[in-house]
């Protein structure tokens, strides 16, 4: 479980960082990172 998470919260930094560099878009990008940044720490809760 712990490395679908990590997947998944990289595949999103990816995207939030593709979509602020390129496209430049609005609240979308935002919400992607703060769903990464929420995996992340579920993560890192659950493993200790």
């Amino acid at each position: 479980m712990r490395s679908i998470l990590y997947i998944i919260a990289v595949i999103l930094v990816i995207g939030w960082l593709l979509g602020f560099f390129v496209y430049s878009a609005t609240g979308l990008i935002h919400v992607l990172l703060v769903l990464a940044v929420i995996s992340l720490l579920i993560g890192l809760i659950r493993r200790a």
